[in-house]
């Protein structure tokens, strides 16, 4: 799976948030800093829930927004057709899972599968899932890290794009998850930007389990 040659057109980004939008905002700076440079302007930011920081980040950037919460559907599958369509109105040649909590279905894949870059805060394929600091600190790891990755049908386990090592010190224990977490996250936002400016300028073609950057052919 490719993704077509990149035009003169910045690439088109929606991005999905459930809480803070620290990625967001990560993404956000970048662009600003080298509006033309970058490659990238994100067209709106979706979101599972109302209230949230993510949103009023997008609100203050003049970004469009949009909010689809599971609980006003009655299947997770009309949820996962509803965000697909409020997604697709934005036309995105790319989309970000920045801290979405929630697992995108078949439709929403059907629409978008290769498109998708979500992180995790481990070193994929390890400790996948909602817990990935507490159950590598708990697994006794020397070095853990976070993962950038396109979105497949699994929790966690598409093609990897990027990595990123954190070493995990003595004074990190399961009661400081916290400290080691926010050094992660440090890390993840430097290596999103950094991914998805890469993919946008250049383009990308996925070969099973291989991701290349850059244009097909090259």
């Amino acid at each position: 799976m490719a993704s077509p040659p990149p035009s003169a057109a910045p690439a088109r980004i929606v991005v999905l948030v459930s809480g803070s939008g620290t990625n967001l905002q990560a993404l956000l700076d970048a662009i600003d800093a080298d509006p033309a440079g970058y490659g990238a302007r994100i067209v709106a930011v979706g979101a599972d829930r109302d209230g949230i920081v993510g949103l009023e980040r997008a609100e203050r950037a003049g970004l469009p927004t949009f909010v689809r919460r599971v609980r006003d559907y009655a299947t997770r599958e009309e949820w996962d057709e509803a965000l697909a369509a409020a997604t697709a109105a934005y036309e995105p040649d790319l989309i970000v899972s920045a801290g979405f909590m929630k697992i995108v279905g078949k439709a929403f894949l059907a629409a978008f599968g290769g498109r998708v870059v979500n992180t995790h805060p481990a070193l994929l394929p390890s400790f996948p899932g909602a817990h990935g600091v507490r159950d590598a600190l708990a697994y006794g790891v020397k070095v853990t890290g976070c993962t950038v990755h396109f979105v497949d049908d699994g929790v966690d386990t598409g093609p990897i794009i990027a990595q990123g090592v954190v070493e995990v010190t003595e004074e990190d224990t399961p009661e400081g998850e916290a400290a080691l977490h926010e050094r992660i996250k440090e890390v993840e936002r430097k290596l999103l930007v950094e991914a998805v400016g890469r993919i946008a300028r250049d383009g990308h073609r996925i070969e099973g389990r291989k991701v290349h950057l850059g244009h097909v052919g090259e």
